[in-house]
Parts: structure tokens; C-alpha cells; sequence
């Protein structure tokens, strides 16, 4: 199936051998003009070289390219991956005859390794003279890592004066946890807005979708979500009062809730998508804090990979989340059973056993104690995240 891109932007992709040999590992995405430019980049206290040039740079509100790698996460790797980090960008910039600070670095793989500038040099003469001749979906395969296949997403909007495409690429499997999944994340689009209203509607955007995702509650030093707008579509420009600011939010958002499910369902050794849905919160903040506490339980986890109806490890979860609750007031389902309400179980456990063995599983935790409420997605934990994790750099 043909996947939309938006007008204006071109794609490229080499095999640098940066980890492996025989494999894409660089990728190059280039607007034909400085595209209007927002980030959200990981909360995490160590942030990778590119993170911080990435963050500084995209302060000027444009960008007009943008390099990316897996294999190495040049994170951890002091002044010398800085200096990497802006070689790299420069050696590009002469070659697309553009201003390096225009040029916005993302990479991911293994922490602490420097980056092998004696392979990324040369490759990037392939990379700018290959400009055009790949598809966005290279691009996602490019910057896989632990990742089982490539994600990626596109909307379209019909408006009276055309259409404005929105298109989002991602790679994410392990170390995923809310602020932000450890995860790389561009989206596109040649609707006509300016900074100010792109970094609002991305903040909306990744808030209920990349930070509502968790595999295993770590967090990585490169988790970064870039979103540039060039204007090439010709359409009607984005004002905040006008009908299409709706219609772009909702797109937007559509794109990225696509791409973190799809980041989830792809999490490592992962064999169930786990709804978990806290409702009757006092304040969101403690319907996060419940959501987060459940979702991130190795128990919880573990019991829905044995497809184990275990709802105690749920209300445990709970009880230990630092938000004040009340047992009594507690309601847990699964699947649309009730399991536990008014203090007591309901000893429904036989008629849940059958609905585990689904892909997809929905809980349902509702506090009692006011309006507010959220919605996270998790997996299961098994055998298989071990294996894959614990061979990560050999």
C-alpha cells in the first residue's frame, strides 16, 4: 500500500556499517525549503549528544533537514560526542549547500560507544547524492534497533483550497516508559503554520499518545519527536481561529496515537496489548500516578503473559502508586468483567480465563473518588524481553 507523503520533502537512506554490515543505518530527510519547526525531546537528566544539539538548534523555530542513525546512540560520550555530533552535520551541510544549524541530528543504539566517524564520513556523499531515490518506509526500516518491523503513519486532510498531508515515522521497542517512550519520532507535513502553533499542537499530541506508553519504565537518553511543516501544500496557512487548527490537532494527533500503539505492540518479546484505564481519579495527576504504578508491576505484567486472572496484583499496584485510595471504593475489571468492587472479589475469575488469551487486553480501574481519568498502554512481560535484553550489545 502506497503510504502518502507530503509534498516537498525527500528521503535517503545508506548502509554505513555502523553496528552491522549489509544493513541501512543512516537516513537523510530533506525539505526542498526551511520547514517550520517544533521538538519534544526525553525528560531524562543524561541526554545523548544529538539530543543537545538538537535542542539548541531547533530554539530558531526552522529546520530544513534532518540525519538519522541507528547502531550507536553516541549518548554518554562527553565533549568528543558533541563535536561528532556537529562534524557530522557540517560535512552534510557543504554537500546540501545549506546552513548546518538547519541540519537536526537524531541517533539510537547502544550508550557509550563513540561514533564510528571513519564509516559516517564517507557514507554521507551516498547519502546527499541518493536524495529522492528512497521511500519514508527506508527511512523507518533505517532506524530500527530491537524493533520487529517499521512504523509509520499518514493522514490526509481535504481542505477548500487542497490537501495538506501529514506523515509520521518512529522506531521504538524497549526502554519505553511515559516522558518519553525511548524512542525516535519524525512527522511532516506541508500545511502552512507557523512554530508557535506547531509546538502547541505536538505538546497535545505527544501527551496523549508517546507519554501514554510504557513497555518497561525505563527511560532513554534519545527519545526525541520532531515535527517540521514546510508549507508546500499550497493550502489556506493555519491560523489558531481558523477551522483548519481542528482539524490539523486532530490529525496530528491520530498520527501519533497510531505510531505509539504501534510502538507497544511492538515492545520486546511483548505477546499482549494491555489497555489500562483508571477513571474516578481525583485529579489526573493521580490517575497517571495509578495507571503508571499497574502498567510498569513486573507482577502485573507477568500475570498477563501466564494469562493469569490475578486481579490483587492490580489493586496492590494501586494501593502502592502514592495516591490516597480507598479499598473500598475500588472497582477492577477485565475485560468487562468485575472483579473487585465494595471491599470484596467477585469471584468471577473462571469466566476471565478464556478473553486473556487474546492479543489485547483492556483493565479498568475505577477509584470512586472523582471526575478525573487517563488511559495507558503496556505488555506483558516474558521470557523473550530477557533474552533480548540482556544480549543487546554482544
Amino acid at each position: 500500500m502506497e503510504i502518502p507523503s507530503p509534498k516537498g520533502f525527500y528521503y535517503s537512506t545508506v548502509k554505513a556499517g555502523i553496528k552491522y554490515r549489509d544493513r541501512y543505518d543512516l537516513a537523510l530527510i530533506y525539505s526542498k525549503k526551511p520547514a517550520q519547526a517544533a521538538g519534544v525531546f526525553t525528560t531524562n537528566q543524561i541526554k545523548a549528544a544529538p539530543v543537545k544539539v538538537c535542542m539548541k538548534r531547533i530554539k530558531s523555530g526552522f529546520a530544513q533537514a534532518i540525519i538519522l542513525n541507528s547502531g550507536n546512540a553516541n549518548a554518554c560520550t562527553g565533549k568528543k560526542g558533541i563535536e561528532d555530533t556537529i562534524e557530522i552535520t557540517e560535512k552534510l551541510a557543504q554537500k546540501l549547500n545549506i546552513n548546518k544549524e538547519l541540519i537536526l541530528p537524531l541517533s539510537t543504539g547502544v550508550i557509550g560507544m563513540p561514533m564510528p566517524m571513519e564509516r559516517i564520513l564517507p557514507a554521507l556523499n551516498e547519502l546527499a547524492s541518493n536524495l529522492g531515490n528512497a521511500e519514508p518506509l527506508q527511512v523507518a526500516q533505517a532506524i530500527m534497533t530491537t524493533d520487529t518491523f517499521p512504523k509509520i503513519s499518514s493522514k490526509q486532510i481535504n481542505t477548500a483550497s487542497g490537501v495538506i498531508t501529514i506523515l509520521g515515522i518512529c522506531k521504538g521497542a524497549g526502554m519505553i516508559s511515559p516522558n518519553m517512550a525511548t524512542m525516535l519520532s519524525v512527522i511532516l507535513t506541508d500545511a502552512r503554520i507557523d512554530a508557535e502553533l506547531l509546538r502547541e499542537a505536538l505538546k497535545i499530541a505527544v501527551s496523549d499518545s508517546f507519554n501514554s506508553i510504557t513497555v518497561d519504565g525505563d527511560m532513554s537518553t534519545n527519545d526525541t519527536v520532531l515535527l517540521l511543516a514546510n508549507g508546500e501544500s499550497g493550502t489556506d496557512k493555519i491560523e489558531r481561529k481558523s477551522p483548519l487548527w481542528r482539524l490539523f490537532k486532530d490529525a496530528l494527533n491520530e498520527v501519533c496515537l497510531e505510531l505509539a500503539k504501534l510502538i507497544v505492540k511492538d515492545g520486546e518479546g511483548a505477546t499482549k496489548f494491555i489497555t489500562i484505564n483508571v477513571r474516578g481519579a481525583k485529579t489526573i495527576a493521580d490517575a497517571k500516578r495509578v495507571a503508571k504504578a499497574v502498567a510498569n508491576s513486573p507482577l502485573v505484567k507477568t500475570a498477563f503473559y501466564g494469562e493469569d486472572p490475578n486481579w490483587g496484583r492490580i489493586i496492590a499496584a494501586a494501593g502502592y502508586s502514592g495516591v490516597p485510595v480507598k479499598e473500598e471504593k475500588i472497582e477492577i475489571y477485565i475485560n468487562g468483567i468485575c472483579l473487585f468492587e465494595k471491599g470484596l472479589p467477585t469471584m468471577r475469575e473462571e469466566e476471565l480465563k478464556d478473553s486473556l488469551k487474546q492479543r489485547e487486553i483492556e483493565v479498568l480501574i475505577n477509584l470512586n473518588l472523582g471526575k478525573s481519568q487517563t488511559r495507558l498502554f503496556t505488555t506483558d512481560l516474558s521470557e523473550e524481553y530477557v533474552r533480548v535484553n540482556s544480549a543487546y550489545r554482544t
